[in-house]
C-alpha cells in the first residue's frame, strides 16, 4: 500500500503535468493508494469553495486512512525530528514527521515530492520511499 503525501495532492488537484501527477493516476486505478488523517486536513484546508470541500471529502473517506497509534508515536515522531537535526538536517514541519511516523507503523511505502522526506529517509532507515 502507497501512503500519498500531501505534495502529489497537490500536484493532483492542480492539473499539474508532473511524473508524479501520472505515477498517482496509475496508482489510483490500480486501487493500492492509502492516506493519513494528517493528509486528508492538510488537502481539505486548501478546498475554497463549500461545494468542492464537500466532493474532495467524499473522495479522499473513499480511501483506506491511517493515523497515528497513541502517544508513543507521537514520542516517535519527536526522535524522528531529532535524529535528522543531530544530522544537521532541518525537517521544516513536525507534520512531516507524524507522516513518517504513520508510514513506519503500517509498513507503507510513502509517495511524496518533498525533499525533507528524503531527507528524513536517509536518517531513519525504516522508512520507505515510494520511487518512480
Amino acid at each position: 500500500m502507497i501512503l500519498i503525501d500531501t505534495s502529489v495532492w497537490i500536484d493532483f488537484f492542480r492539473g499539474a503535468d508532473t511524473l508524479h501527477r501520472v505515477a498517482m493516476h496509475k496508482l489510483i486505478e490500480e486501487d493500492d493508494i492509502c492516506l493519513a488523517d494528517i493528509i486528508v486536513a492538510e488537502i481539505l484546508q486548501g478546498i475554497k469553495s463549500d461545494k468542492d470541500f464537500k466532493v474532495v471529502k467524499s473522495r479522499l473517506l473513499e480511501f483506506p486512512i491511517y493515523s497515528l497509534k497513541d502517544v508513543h508515536s507521537y514520542i516517535q515522531s519527536a526522535q524522528i525530528y531529532r535524529a535528522c537535526r543531530r544530522r544537521g538536517l532541518t525537517i521544516r514541519k513536525l507534520v512531516d514527521c507524524f507522516i513518517a511516523q504513520i508510514a513506519i507503523e503500517n509498513e507503507l511505502a510513502l509517495f511524496h515530492n518533498d525533499k525533507d522526506f528524503d531527507s528524513i529517509a536517509k536518517t531513519i532507515k525504516e522508512l520507505q520511499i515510494y520511487r518512480l
